[in-house]
């Protein structure tokens, strides 16, 4: 196993359900107990250790420059979009800075407590042999603010990680957290322009190289102005826990 040590993240969304928020700000940027998304996240690559990091950016752009210019750590490029490419257009356009190996990609808008501790897992569990993309997932019953049918099911329940599958049902056991390893070959003949990570997993899928993680501990999805306070509340509880 290599150590992965280059990382993306994504904060080009537009966040249109955290409106008034987003139109002044970029969702990554709402603060969370006083932190923007953004600093959290890029706070738990530091712990974690990365020596390169892509930030995307396109909706108030400027506002997420801004930030990072106050950030001596990591070590950060700023891959502006002009227009947004969505998150596998996003990844493609900043294959040029993600170096040769695989690479951690994050979600900029979710709350994920001792993210480093779920990297290290990633880590532990990537294998370029079998896998070109690892996600990290949750029970749906888990999954706090999360309203939706869930994403995947697992091909097996022991621990470790296993191949993520989909059914035909309208309900998955397992949401992903968008906190994944990606091997670069996966972008191998994608296109220029916008492109959804998910014709690539759907790629994968079948070839049986996507698999999953599952996470054990908190993990916070943050869509909403309302969600925000729920989070706020939800962290001082864990906070105030033994």
């Amino acid at each position: 196993m290599k150590a992965v040590r280059t990382a993306m993240v994504l904060a080009a969304g537009r966040g249109e359900r955290m409106r008034p928020l987003t139109n002044r700000i970029p969702k990554p940027l709402v603060r969370i107990a006083g932190r923007t998304m953004l600093d959290r996240m890029l706070d738990a690559l530091e712990r974690f250790g990365v020596s390169n990091t892509v930030v995307n950016a396109s909706h108030l752009a400027r506002h997420v420059e801004r930030l990072l210019e106050r950030r001596t750590r990591p070590p950060v490029y700023i891959s502006v979009e002009p227009e947004r490419l969505d998150t596998g257009g996003g990844i493609r356009r900043a294959l040029p800075h993600l170096g040769r190996q695989a690479f951690l990609v994050a979600n900029a808008d979710i709350v994920l407590p001792q993210a480093e501790r779920a990297f290290r897992s990633l880590e532990q569990h990537w294998d370029a042999q079998a896998m070109d993309a690892l996600l990290l997932v949750v029970p749906r019953t888990r999954a706090t603010g999360y309203a939706g049918g869930g994403d995947f099911a697992l091909s097996s329940a022991f621990a470790g990680a296993a191949p993520l599958m989909r059914t035909e049902a309208d309900c998955h056991p397992y949401v992903f957290t968008g906190i994944q390893i990606l091997a670069r070959s996966l972008f191998v003949d994608t296109p220029d322009g916008p492109f959804s990570l998910g014709t690539l997993y759907r790629r994968a899928r079948l070839e049986r190289r996507l698999f999953g993680l599952v996470h054990p501990e908190s993990w916070f999805h943050v869509g909403t102005v309302q969600a925000v306070r729920e989070t706020e509340r939800l962290l001082a509880i864990e906070a105030a826990t033994p």
